[in-house]
């Protein structure tokens, strides 16, 4: 009995080495986001293809160790987001996780890594609560948030004539955020909301919340939704004769696949912002090249996002000389970003990356001179605009 007991011992603890090599042997990064339901084509299967697409371009290794990044389908559930990240870290020596598509999730899996010392970089979920009240000392939001849409939408809407606005929003977390800062936006712009409603997340059917927005007599109707949800709501505006009747269309969260998706028949005209578009300068244009002959589309801005969040924490991990969070946390703050996709913005106390972004206009199908040649960028939006100011965060991290 005590032999076999010793025995056993014995394999348990070489295992448990083993395990201990693997980590200290691989830097693994995670991953994280939908891979099969509406935010598919956000981030998906192409976000992981730009994460290794930036580890190749940091040389693949760091500290002495391969790079390795695996995968994984949140489903869009916080509860399987947080427990395929608790495996993660626990269990396979994942030090980073990223993407993370879906604000719920997001939030849940932020929280999970900051208990456990560990970094999360949020590229393809919006809500502005990760770098402010729901902020995280390990925790960064790398492309976009609910801040930076209505900021840069509605200004210059608003500017341009845009007075009466009505918002169609997902119920959940993220359709919230979004509504609650367009709203405050419009309103301190002195334009008016005139309507709101709430649709369901994978809602298919919108006709009774368009028909709300339509007769509302809005100047502009703007669609705080994602994916196939802000997909399925253009084209049935369109079948409504929304557009055609003269009210506006503002796509808050539209990333550059859904035009693909919808063709330009149908999407053009609409308005919206990013800090992202292939098409550019020249450095955009090589790396949307490269994209292409991997995935066979352009790059939008979860993708782009994505390559430069890993690419800036490899280089953390590298200046930090340590995978320790807190310590390459540290770093990540310090350094300024440097690549195509944000180059010389900072990355603030809170976590957010600072930097310019691109109110686009959808073209119309003759303007279009090549595939994926989508955009017209009208301006170019400043951080000051599209970032909210550290003197209105709720986040404890900079006080």
């Amino acid at each position: 009995m005590k032999a076999s007991w010793f025995m056993a011992a014995l394999v348990f603890g070489a295992c448990q080495l083993g395990t201990a090599a693997n980590a200290e042997g691989v830097l693994k990064i995670g991953v994280l986001n939908d891979q099969s339901g509406i935010y598919a084509d956000f981030g998906g299967k192409t976000s992981v293809t730009a994460a290794k697409m930036a580890v190749e371009d940091f040389g693949g290794e760091v500290l002495g160790r391969k790079i390795e990044v695996i995968d994984a389908d949140h489903t869009n559930k916080p509860d399987v987001a947080a427990s395929v990240a608790r495996k993660w870290f626990d269990t396979e020596g994942v030090e980073m996780i990223t993407d993370l598509t879906n604000s719920a999730v997001a939030l849940a899996v932020q929280n999970l890594a900051k208990d456990k010392g560990k970094i999360t970089i949020a590229t393809g979920p919006f809500s502005s609560a990760l770098t402010n009240e729901s902020c995280s000392p390990t925790g960064f939001h790398w492309t976009f948030d609910t801040y930076a849409a209505p900021r840069g939408v509605a200004t210059g809407m608003i500017d341009d004539g845009a007075k009466n606005w009505f918002i169609l929003a997902t119920d959940y977390a993220f359709g919230h955020a979004m509504q609650q800062d367009l709203t405050d936006t419009i309103n301190k712009k002195g334009a008016k909301v005139v309507g709101a409603a709430r649709a369901p997340l994978g809602t298919s059917d919108f006709a009774s919340f368009l028909l709300q927005a339509q007769s509302s007599k809005a100047n502009v109707i703007a669609l705080a939704n994602a994916g196939t949800d802000m997909t399925n709501a253009i084209k049935q505006a369109g079948e409504f004769g929304i557009m055609a009747g003269g009210q506006r269309l503002a796509a808050l969260a539209m990333v550059i696949s859904d035009v693909h998706s919808l063709g330009l028949k149908t999407a053009h005209g609409l308005v919206a912002a990013t800090p992202f578009y292939w098409d550019r300068d020249d450095a955009s244009r090589a790396f949307g090249k490269r994209f292409m002959e991997k995935t066979g589309r352009m790059p939008g801005m979860v993708q782009a996002g994505t390559y430069s969040g890993v690419l800036h924490y490899l280089k953390a991990v590298k200046a930090a000389g340590s995978t320790d969070g807190a310590k390459v946390a540290d770093k990540m703050r310090e350094m300024p970003v440097k690549d195509f996709f944000a180059d010389g913005a900072t990355v603030r106390k809170d976590g957010r990356v600072e930097q310019e972004m691109y109110l686009v206009q959808v073209k119309k199908p003759e303007e279009s001179k090549q595939p994926w040649d989508y955009y017209k960028i009208v301006s170019t939006l400043p951080a000051s605009l599209v970032t909210r100011p550290l003197s209105e965060s709720k986040c404890p991290l900079v006080k």
